[in-house]
């Protein structure tokens, strides 16, 4: 049975945090590197062209696309289907609920499905200390991610971390217990 991890919440929640405290935990937890179209941040990205993506679309391999801060985001089935090889767990980072619907439905794995959530005030801190220059934009996705969130009230979580109040380590610790606990093979 493939497995994965969806981390949902917004930004500076802690995704990338507790994705470090997971690989270095067990080697088989990887960060997914999304597809991204467009320019910024390169690092955590597989960077891909327009073309590229026109390409994945016509081959039906777009699990989720989303558009935020000027660039596309991609999950995409050839991506998730290769960081799954050799029994090793993605951890994918998602801020919208209609990605993690997407990517449970139509990509069959055994997901654990983690949100991660801090308050806006946090937000606003933690944005300029890790180097982002548009904390505006991440405070507007922030707004956007409570609202996603309210909007799907029934929306089923395997662990709530509440990232202000949680050591990242402590976090890591959890979700980890509730991937062998679901695995036949831990």
């Amino acid at each position: 049975m493939r497995r994965g991890i969806l981390l949902y919440g917004p930004p500076t929640a802690g995704k990338d945090t507790i994705t470090t405290a997971l690989t270095e935990l067990d080697a088989r937890y990887a960060p997914f590197t999304r597809l991204k179209v467009g320019s910024g941040k390169t690092h955590g990205y597989r960077m891909g062209t327009p073309e590229q993506l026109a390409a994945l679309e016509a081959g039906g391999d777009v699990i989720y696309r989303n558009e935020r801060y000027g660039n596309t985001y991609v999950v995409d089935r050839p991506g998730l289907d290769q960081a799954m090889e050799g029994g090793s767990i993605p951890v994918v980072h998602l801020g919208q609920m209609a990605g993690m619907e997407q990517v449970t439905a139509l990509h069959p794995a055994q997901w654990v499905r983690v949100l991660l959530w801090c308050s806006k005030e946090t937000t606003a801190r933690r944005s300029p200390q890790r180097g982002d220059t548009d904390t505006a934009a991440r405070l507007t996705a922030w707004d956007a991610t409570q609202a996603d969130l309210a909007a799907h009230p029934r929306a089923k979580w395997e662990l709530r971390v509440d990232t202000e109040e949680t050591a990242p380590d402590e976090a890591a610790k959890r979700i980890d217990a509730i991937v062998r606990a679901s695995s036949p093979r831990s």
